[in-house]
């Protein structure tokens, strides 16, 4: 049909910033806040939204968006059921990779590194600071298991809502993982494709090198 949409048109040119390998803080972590900070302060629509890419011990790969819950010198902090495909593949082969994009400032964070479970008291901590509804939602899904429609899902949560009529603890298969990375990737667009590519990835000496990579 002449009216199909021709993928290869569809083009942008980067314009609105660059990035120097000088210029970058010796930190991967600090250069990371930075960034996040300006994407807060300029209104990036959920700029803690990242994807989540994991694979099978062997090898087989899967990506999702999830939600950055926590970041420090530790490493990067989400939550999910640890019986979901996500949580398997994470306990059979723990390393994973992140991905953020903040398409209004023409950057992505690339983020590697090797995957933990984090204390109980951790994760009851940030279950607790969900809303009541969500603490429910956690009991009621099962998670990436068939459900025989929507309303199976909705009358199990229905009887979740039953059963906590006060506290909501936290379910035991339900908790966060820490991603502690050894290499990050900054990437700033840039016109006609020669994009900036800024990484910093962790020597022997357990210190951080900082290399410029062509686009």
């Amino acid at each position: 049909m002449s009216n199909n949409l021709n993928l290869q048109d569809i083009r942008k040119d980067y314009i609105k910033g660059s990035l120097d390998e000088t210029s970058v803080d010796d930190s991967p972590f600090n250069q990371f806040k930075k960034w996040f900070d300006e994407a807060v302060t300029q209104g990036v629509s959920e700029p803690n939204a990242m994807t989540l890419a994991t694979a099978t011990k062997d090898g087989i790969p899967s990506a999702r968006i999830v939600l950055l819950k926590e970041m420090d010198e530790r490493g990067f902090m989400f939550a999910t059921n640890y019986e979901s495909r996500k949580g398997g593949e994470l306990e059979e082969n723990p390393v994973a990779a992140l991905l953020f994009f903040w398409g209004e400032m023409e950057r992505q964070v690339r983020i590697e590194g090797r995957v933990e479970k984090v204390s109980w008291d951790e994760s009851n901590r940030y279950f607790q600071s969900r809303p009541r509804e969500s603490r429910i939602g956690a009991w009621a899904s099962k998670q990436s298991e068939i459900a025989q429609g929507r309303e199976e899902i909705e009358q199990t949560y229905n009887e979740m809502v039953d059963n906590f009529t006060a506290e909501v603890p936290l379910p035991p298969f339900w908790g966060g993982f820490r991603l502690i990375p050894v290499y990050f990737e900054f990437w700033q667009g840039r016109a006609s494709r020669l994009h900036d590519r800024i990484c910093y990835s962790v020597n022997e000496e357990n210190e951080w090198d900082i290399v410029r990579l062509f686009p």
